[in-house]
């Protein structure tokens, strides 16, 4: 055991560093009950350990003034003299006040970077678990442009070490435009001045450029698209409509490939819904199959395994991509055509039965998000239950007595607030976890096909 108390802090951190592969790291320092030295080690622990639970760490000064007690080493006959002296030492007042100054304005900073941490850290979570990606999202709103006959979102001049800007069209220009379009539009724009919108405020306040990527600090130049911007919502709306039913073929293509075999592709979505038609979960389904013409069949489509289903699904984006294959010929699309309702009733049973499957896996995630959502809101109340208990147990009757008049009404009111919280914490405790864990129960589902895609070989 080090005497030096700056040394003995050291070793501890040396023990318990970053990358220990051990939960618990075991230390031991042998003590014989005759010696007279250990006295002094016992009390200079303590000592260290009473200044790091007060002062967050050892004062300089402190430290210095228990190494100069001990600088000479420890002598038998005054073993007791010198545990009482580092009983003793302390830090006079202003050095104490200065350090709790300069150790709280540090512990500050480092709460405030945990928290920024732990927020980066829940954003990470919340992006996987719904599955998004900007530059999917940014395409998917391209595609929903290009669907209402407008321009996609064609990426602009952007400043060094900035997110990259897209321009929006406006799509109250175009011809036939939709004029419920300009009340949506707005939130593209810079706000009046004088808080009145109109025509002529339309006029002279254009679209800015948006991005997908959250810049550094403010900038009015530009809009932040995300999941629940009016605009992103209201081109979502168009793929998260009902797909089509047996009679009502309105989502179908054919793309050419470099493959040397027919394949067809029939998409479907699983929404598992909560209470009050909450959606709560959204899948897309995929089953490929080789195609084959229905006057050769001996049966029905048969799905493709795992990996001729991947290969499919790589076929069909490449096959999607602008200026990929040139547009199959007329007398293939006339021949696919009359097949797709026979394709779609055999492959129907599967896409049935893969949503099955998924739809019990989503329910399983589901119940676990909510029970951990439930546990992490309890542990926030008792949190700040703990919090409020411990801050009234600093202002007592005393307190109150000697302070000032507008301290004392400052005191009594936050009083009265905290003794009416507590006594709603309690029923909040019961009801709150129980809550998130219903919002998160399935109340109804729907697999229902929502696109066909044919695969041509370039050959064929």
């Amino acid at each position: 055991m080090p005497w030096n108390p700056s040394r003995l802090e050291q070793r501890n951190g040396r023990i318990d560093r970053k990358l220990q592969p051990s939960p618990e790291v075991f230390c031991h320092c042998f003590v014989y009950t005759q010696r007279p030295e250990d006295r002094v080690l016992r009390a200079l622990v303590r000592k260290t350990e009473t200044v790091r639970r007060e002062l967050g760490s050892l004062a300089q000064v402190l430290e210095e003034r228990l190494a100069q007690t001990i600088r000479v080493g420890i002598r038998h006959d005054e073993a007791d003299k010198i545990a009482a002296e580092i009983e003793g030492a302390d830090l006079d007042a202003d050095q104490r006040a200065t350090a709790e100054e300069e150790l709280e304005t540090a512990r500050e900073r480092q709460k405030l970077q945990q928290q920024i941490d732990l927020l980066r850290n829940r954003i990470n979570d919340a992006s996987k678990w719904i599955g998004l990606d900007m530059d999917q999202l940014r395409d998917t709103l391209s595609c929903s442009l290009e669907l209402l006959g407008a321009e996609p979102l064609k990426q602009t001049a952007t400043p060094a070490n900035t997110p990259p800007r897209y321009v929006f069209p406006n799509l109250e220009t175009r011809h036939g435009a939709d004029p419920s379009w300009s009340a949506t539009l707005d939130t593209l724009r810079a706000l009046p001045d004088d808080g009145q919108t109109g025509y002529q405020w339309r006029k002279e306040s254009p679209i800015r450029p948006v991005v997908f990527t959250a810049p550094e600090g403010i900038d009015d130049d530009i809009v932040q698209l995300h999941l629940q911007h009016r605009v992103v919502q209201r081109l979502l709306g168009r793929f998260l409509a009902q797909g089509f039913v047996h009679h009502d073929l309105s989502r179908a293509c054919l793309a050419h490939t470099s493959d040397a075999i027919p394949r067809v592709v029939l998409l479907g979505r699983l929404s598992l819904y909560g209470a009050g038609a909450v959606r709560l979960h959204e899948e897309i389904l995929t089953v490929t199959a080789r195609w084959t013409e229905p006057a050769s069949r001996r049966g029905t489509l048969t799905p493709y395994a795992r990996e001729a289903e991947a290969r499919t699904l790589e076929l069909l984006e490449s096959s999607l991509r602008p200026g990929a294959h040139a547009d199959a010929p007329e007398v293939i699309a006339a021949r696919l055509q009359s097949s797709m309702p026979r394709d779609i009733e055999e492959l129907l049973p599967h896409l049935e039965k893969g949503g099955q499957e998924a739809q019990a896996e989503a329910e399983a995630k589901l119940k676990k998000r909510g029970d951990d959502e439930a546990e992490s809101i309890r542990r926030v109340l008792d949190d700040q239950k703990r919090r409020v208990l411990t801050e009234l147990g600093r202002y007592d009757q005393s307190q109150l007595l000697l302070s000032l008049d507008l301290e004392k009404r400052q005191l009594e009111s936050n009083r009265r607030y905290w003794d009416k919280w507590l006594a709603n914490v309690e029923g909040d405790l019961q009801r709150e976890p129980g809550r998130v864990r219903q919002f998160y129960q399935v109340a109804s589902f729907r697999i229902e096909p929502v696109g066909l895609a044919y695969l041509w070989p370039v050959t064929g």
